[in-house]
């Protein structure tokens, strides 16, 4: 029996660590969890995936938001562990997957067979993806890319341990513009074999 493994890519706005996850993905013929993930809870519990997905990866409003006894009044917190819990849930069921975000690097940390990638890119690289895919001015894409930073680092941070981007909380961090998407896409298949390989 193939052994169970778990790729978590996080990523800074702008790097492909979209493109990169799903490159993974589809290379392992394994599924993808980004936010595709709220299409599965809204199914499971009844209710319209779009009431989920403006909470989706968003950090809660700390002077609104309450926890009383577990439960809180925050919805961005509330749909977070719903993403956490369906995350392990499935790595308790043994299944491999690749996880785009959702602070999978901290939520899946415990499980061994986890393979955590932090995708960063240099400026230049990330306004030029984000001009093109966005159709923006230069001025409009770095606004966009440093306020979508800054709410993963937020997000991230009000349920992590460790920070967003730290290189210490992943096992490997990766600048895609070096050796561009395609090139990066190929580097991290390779690393991801010879982590399997090594996995006991």
């Amino acid at each position: 029996m193939e052994k169970p493994f778990i790729i978590s890519v996080s990523r800074e706005f702008g790097s492909g660590g979209h493109v990169v996850a799903s490159a993974l993905a589809r290379y392992f013929h394994i599924p993808l969890y980004d936010k595709n993930i709220l299409n599965k809870i809204a199914a499971e519990n009844g209710c319209d995936p779009k009431l989920l997905q403006d909470y989706d990866e968003k950090p809660r409003n700390i002077f609104t938001s309450r926890k009383v006894k577990g439960y809180c009044n925050s919805n961005e917190a509330n749909i977070a562990n719903l993403q956490f819990t369906y995350l392990r849930d499935h790595a308790d069921n043994g299944e491999s997957f690749v996880v785009l975000g959702r602070c999978s690097d901290e939520v899946l940390r415990d499980y061994r067979n986890v393979i955590s990638i932090f995708v960063l890119a240099d400026i230049y690289f990330k306004k030029e993806r984000t001009m093109e895919r966005e159709h923006l001015s230069e001025n409009a894409a770095l606004e966009l890319m440093s306020k979508r930073d800054m709410q993963r680092k937020y997000y991230h941070n009000q349920y992590c341990r460790g920070k967003w981007g730290d290189s210490r909380n992943y096992d490997l961090c990766i600048n895609s513009a070096k050796l561009g998407i395609p090139g990066t896409c190929d580097f991290l298949i390779r690393y991801v074999e010879e982590r399997i390989a090594a996995m006991k």
